[in-house]
């Protein structure tokens, strides 16, 4: 593992038992991130990007949930493989995620205050009293005032519960952050204020962030490294600068051709046909061979490899530098 990589999945595969059926959610991820970097994971729903930060912290449903194949490396250490005693120490010090829900992932009945505390009181040794001032710290970093400690869920707005959970997720200062939609059912004004701080918290922890969204404004925003994932594979992965100006996959043009352009005709809207394939029944081949208005013979026998475009830059695609 690199002495630059905070984070590095190898061969991942997840699924899940539904209905005597197996699902396969995660089909063999690799990816990387480095220190003080924040990586994208961009797709539809369903596509196994939440199940992906899911299995990082292992905290996958059980018994429903299987950890079928890979390593999950933070620090070079493989999480996989240690107690579980061990990774509920790592759990909320060294990795936090921040749910997609803020509705649902604070408890009704405890004051914000009690519950960023006790995120604290879990992996800091430190006295009440210090225990109750990072909490108030905590609270006036997102923007809240500090005499809100005793206030209850039902007293915040919803952009103001999204606050609440950031400074749990960041109570304890960890070193990576998964970021599961953290702007999902905000207005455009609040959007903007939620991502612009986890942006300065970021900058001042050091933190590294897994952005899991299907907003590429988002990603724009805040990503140095995109991971294009589509029926639980990663399609295309690069720089920001390489997903957004030369997107080499169908499906990454695809989503770009899903977004309106102001500066264009609406009717020039060009959606992606079709669903995302039965994850109990998956294709073989490319996965995305069935919509691919690119599609041959060649693309749906076999598994299709990693074609390397550049040093940071790789397509699981055969057509990838041929079509335009």
């Amino acid at each position: 593992m690199s002495n630059q990589n905070l984070l590095e999945i190898k061969g991942l595969k997840v699924s899940y038992q539904a209905d005597g059926k197996k699902v396969c959610a995660v089909n063999g991820v690799d990816l990387v991130l480095e220190k003080g970097e924040t990586l994208g994971l961009v797709g539809e729903t369903g596509a196994g990007k939440t199940t992906i930060a899911k299995a990082i912290l292992r905290i996958l449903p059980q018994p429903q949930g299987h950890m079928d194949a890979g390593e999950i490396f933070v620090d070079g250490e493989n999480l996989l493989t240690i107690p579980e005693a061990k990774m509920r120490k790592i759990r909320g010090k060294k990795i936090s995620m921040i749910f997609q829900d803020p509705m649902t992932s604070l408890n009704p009945i405890r004051s914000v205050g009690d519950q960023i505390s006790e995120a604290i009181q879990l992996h800091e040794k430190l006295s009440k009293t210090e225990i109750q001032q990072r909490a108030i710290e905590m609270l006036e970093q997102v923007g809240i005032p500090g005499s809100r400690y005793g206030d209850y869920p039902h007293q915040f707005s919803g952009g103001m519960k999204q606050r609440v959970v950031i400074a749990m997720a960041l109570a304890c200062h960890p070193e990576l952050l998964l970021a599961d939609e953290p702007t999902t059912a905000l207005d455009v004004t609040i959007q903007a204020q939620v991502l612009d701080m986890m942006n300065r918290l970021k900058a001042e922890y050091g933190t590294s962030v897994v952005m899991i969204t299907h907003d590429l404004g988002v990603i724009a925003e805040m990503c140095q490294q995109v991971a294009v994932i589509y029926a639980g594979e990663v399609v295309e992965f690069g720089t920001v600068e390489e997903i957004f100006e030369k997107p080499s996959h169908p499906y990454t043009k695809g989503l770009f051709g899903s977004l309106i352009d102001l500066e264009q005709d609406v009717e020039r809207l060009s959606p992606i046909p079709g669903l995302m394939p039965d994850p109990t029944e998956l294709p073989t081949g490319c996965k995305f061979a069935p919509r691919c208005p690119n599609c041959e013979e060649a693309c749906r026998k076999g598994a299709i490899e990693d074609r390397k475009l550049s040093e940071t830059h790789r397509v699981k695609c055969l057509r990838a530098e041929e079509v335009k």
